[in-house]
């Protein structure tokens, strides 16, 4: 089994590129860097501030969740909603990391019920509703297949069958009940947030930047991207789009304000045994990778708890069916990008979206 080759190690390289990649764009004329840029080539453990030159600009780099984090705010409070932003970071860390004994998750998967705090209640509702919403394409119960995979710790592997028969039964958010701020597990039934933790947290940021008066900012958690009003030029942000086959390459840029955009690809986790590619969204259905024929989907749109779970939710279903979902469910866009490089874009990002390659602009009325 391979663990991390050169492509593999250029991929994570590139993936905290990325990050730096987005905030870049606040400056005027800022053109799209070569992998080559070192501005965000390793992790830590510590929050860094750096105070820009011009005033009332602050950025802040915060490993949690296991990603990095990149949080930029700009106005006379720029600083104080930056402290509060990585404050509830912290918290939010604290209590959904299912792999630490002393979060609420980790205790609610080992006992199989318990009283949750309002905020793990409020992520665990909103995954629910998303799963609920797409016929458990996303499905925040997957964590027993996730766990058999090495996943969640990188411990990777391809389990046999019938490993992934016996823990079919226990995955389906159905099998999640909430009662007051008490959530019950059926037997054997085990939470992971981490298709939606991070766009919920998103969410959260934007609040604290604007309950401090920030008008101007933009996080990216691990790429999860979300924009607060516009550039202090006037200006829309940009934001680039990983190409999900090639690591030194982008896909395109996208235009945005007050939207999130959140990317899932068969790149961003994988590993390779035997010839064979295995990459870490797995279908609910199934318990092994989805076959969906795409290589990524992004989604847009204001709410990033919501573009979280669809991004996994479409890229399991695959484009025709993501497609037809899209087309079915109104506030979102998106991009599907497949295995045979055919590229779809939702006709809300038409005159939004610059790409290296052609693509087919889908319309709800075709």
């Amino acid at each position: 089994m391979k663990r991390m080759g050169r492509r593999e190690r250029k991929r994570r390289v590139f993936a905290l590129i990325i990050s730096a990649v987005v905030l870049c764009f606040l400056a005027a004329g800022c053109s799209l860097p070569q992998s080559g840029d070192s501005e965000a080539s390793g992790r830590s453990n510590s929050s860094e501030t750096v105070q820009e030159k011009n005033a009332g600009q602050v950025q802040r780099t915060v490993f949690a969740m296991n990603t990095m984090m990149n949080l930029r705010a700009f106005g006379e409070n720029a600083e104080a909603a930056i402290e509060a932003a990585e404050e509830e970071i912290r918290h939010l860390d604290t209590l959904l990391q299912r792999g630490e004994e002393s979060s609420e998750i980790y205790q609610l998967n080992s006992s199989g019920s318990r009283e949750v705090s309002e905020e793990t209640l409020s992520v665990i509702k909103r995954a629910l509703e998303i799963a609920e919403a797409t016929d458990g394409a996303f499905d925040p119960s997957i964590a027993p297949a996730a766990d058999l995979w090495g996943f969640y710790g990188q411990n990777f592997r391809v389990p046999s069958p019938d490993e992934i028969s016996s823990v079919l039964p226990t995955i389906g958010w159905k099998k999640i009940s909430i009662e007051g701020n008490r959530v019950t597990l059926q037997p054997g039934t085990k939470i992971d947030l981490g298709g939606i933790a991070k766009g919920f947290l998103s969410g959260k940021l934007m609040e604290i930047f604007r309950d401090h008066g920030v008008e101007t900012g933009i996080v990216s958690l691990g790429g999860n991207v979300q924009t607060l009003g516009e550039k202090t030029d006037g200006s829309i942000w940009k934001v680039a789009l990983q190409d999900p086959d090639d690591p030194d390459r982008y896909l395109g840029q996208l235009s945005v304000a007050d939207k999130a955009v959140v990317t899932s690809g068969s790149y961003q986790q994988h590993f390779e045994k035997d010839g064979k590619e295995y990459h870490h969204i797995l279908d609910p259905k199934t318990g092994w990778p989805a076959d969906s024929g795409l290589t990524s989907v992004t989604i847009i749109c204001e709410d990033c708890a919501r573009a979280d779970g669809l991004s996994t939710a479409l890229f399991v279903m695959g484009a025709e069916r993501g497609i037809a979902y899209w087309k079915d469910n109104e506030g979102f866009d998106a991009i599907f990008v497949t295995a045979d490089r055919k590229i779809y874009v939702t006709e809300g990002l038409e005159g939004n979206f610059e790409c290296v390659d052609s693509y087919e602009i889908v319309r709800k009325s075709s």
